[in-house]
């Protein structure tokens, strides 16, 4: 009969250690993130993790209470130095180093399994922890939430990219890091510089060469400029000119049929700015100038969202 309530005791023990090391292995928003997306072993563990105080002096007084009755069983059956290093075996290698190497591995899959019995010992060492944990909440307050930095948050990413268990493809990851990197940078980052643009000047007028050429250059907007190509006033859209037939065009100027919303933007605004910009003005791209108002080159929308998406989208300023 001693033996019995021996091994009883070592498997309680076991029990005992591997969940106060299981339990707190797992972060309690983590759990709680989980049971919410329907995880039925993170929502039975989330029932007793979320008093976490609680939890864990009904785990730690009954894993004492246990290991304490289990020495003196040990000292009934055996004396002196031999039940000292029977105690101390039993408990060090079937009470603590196995069941906690178990439970580490498996917190989530053993945590579930046993949260029944962790709610019996809570609800018969209610009067003695329930003080303690009390205390504790008071004393230290609530465990602090985990908040990960953008660059923790991506290595998160390609670390589940690299499991077998992940749902997340390249694809996917590739999106996610660059929403959390885009707003980092900047429109200069970005641009298309000056050099590389098509600018028409205001008073050139619409014959049927200058149409041909707009037409051969690719590029749906082109920036319009009146004395200076630092002094945009606007932007002709190739588009406007399709309604009209060539003869109706031949007295007509650039100037006269571009837009004159003209938007410009900063070198060192930020990309999430910038695109809060383009969404309130509901214009697909901005004239890009320096702190002295001098033109340094054209931004668009279709830039912004390569930065996103971590790919390039072939548009008429990508021609090359």
């Amino acid at each position: 009969m001693p033996y019995l309530i021996i091994v009883a005791l070592i498997l309680l023990s076991a029990i005992f250690s591997g969940l106060t090391l299981g339990f707190f292995s797992l972060n309690k928003d983590d759990v709680e993130r989980k049971a919410k997306l329907g995880d039925k072993r993170a929502q039975k563990i989330y029932s007793v993790r979320k008093n976490g105080n609680l939890l864990l002096c009904t785990l730690l007084i009954g894993n004492v209470v246990v290991n304490s009755v289990l020495s003196i069983f040990l000292g009934s059956i055996a004396s002196g130095f031999t039940a000292v290093l029977m105690a101390t075996s039993l408990i060090v290698i079937f009470g603590e180093i196995t069941p906690q190497a178990a439970f580490s591995r498996y917190a989530l899959i053993l945590g579930a399994k046993f949260t029944w019995l962790v709610k019996i010992f809570i609800f018969i060492l209610y009067p003695i922890c329930k003080p303690i944990a009390w205390i504790l909440d008071k004393t230290l307050g609530e465990e602090m939430a985990t908040i990960y930095s953008k660059k923790e948050i991506a290595k998160i990413i390609e670390q589940h990219v690299n499991s077998d268990e992940s749902n997340i493809d390249s694809d996917e990851k590739r999106i996610m890091k660059g929403a959390l990197s885009f707003s980092e940078k900047k429109v200069k980052n970005i641009m298309t510089p000056k050099e590389k643009m098509i600018i028409l000047k205001h008073d050139k007028k619409l014959d049927e060469k200058n149409i041909i050429q707009i037409s051969n250059s690719g590029h749906s907007r082109i920036p319009v400029y009146k004395n200076s190509k630092n002094n945009i006033i606007g932007l002709l859209y190739v588009k406007d000119l399709l309604p009209f037939k060539h003869k109706d065009l031949k007295n007509k100027t650039i100037g006269e049929m571009a837009r004159k919303k003209v938007i410009t933007t900063y070198l060192e605004e930020t990309l999430d700015d910038l695109l809060n910009d383009f969404k309130k003005s509901r214009n697909h791209l901005f004239i890009v100038v320096d702190e002295n108002k001098k033109m340094s080159g054209i931004v668009t929308i279709e830039d912004v969202i390569e930065e996103i998406i971590g790919a390039e989208i072939i548009d008429e300023y990508d021609m090359e």
